[in-house]
């Protein structure tokens, strides 16, 4: 038992000390924190993404989604490496319940009585060209108009056809 507790404590501890040397930016400061990794892969000038992120999660109230913060993290890691900003294209597509972390001051107020923390996050990702969708599926069965999301954030008919025409445009599907 000793044992166990002692690796769980050491666990926490070199946990603890890991998440002390994540970097900030250099795109983002206030999200998107990332580690430097030893010999890491060596980007071309030319190194492109075009990547698509898909999720059903959302944040607790007043809580940044971690998965959406995802997006940033990639920006920052990848610009920190060498790949020039302008060739990362990501795009993000909401569906299910995760769609309220997306929803304009008003909206999530109503709903949660507290600020939408994902507002900032969402806006500087706008800011960098990452394009952000709604499951229009998602938003008709939680009775959430086009006008309720945070500028900027487009409707689409399905996750499935915003995923379908981000394929056709080239874009892979990160598996998070």
């Amino acid at each position: 038992m000793k044992i166990r507790l002692m690796t769980v404590f050491l666990t926490g501890f070199c946990l603890h000390a890991q998440a002390d040397t994540f970097n900030k930016g250099p795109v983002f400061t206030d999200y998107g924190q990332h580690v430097a990794v030893s010999h890491p892969h060596a980007f071309s000038d030319t190194t492109t993404f075009h990547v698509a992120f898909d999720t059903t999660d959302q944040a607790t109230p007043g809580d940044v989604n971690r998965k959406i913060n995802s997006l940033a993290r990639f920006i920052n890691m990848h610009v920190a490496n060498g790949v020039k900003k302008e060739n990362i294209h990501l795009a993000l597509v909401v569906h299910g319940k995760g769609i309220f972390d997306l929803l304009n001051k008003a909206a999530y107020q109503e709903n949660f009585d507290v600020d939408n923390a994902n507002a900032p996050l969402i806006n500087a990702l706008l800011d960098n060209q990452v394009t952000i969708t709604v499951c229009g599926q998602s938003a008709a069965y939680f009775g959430i108009e086009a006008d309720q999301f945070i500028d900027g954030v487009t409707v689409s008919l399905s996750a499935m056809t915003a995923h379908a025409e981000l394929q056709q445009q080239g874009y892979t599907l990160n598996p998070f």
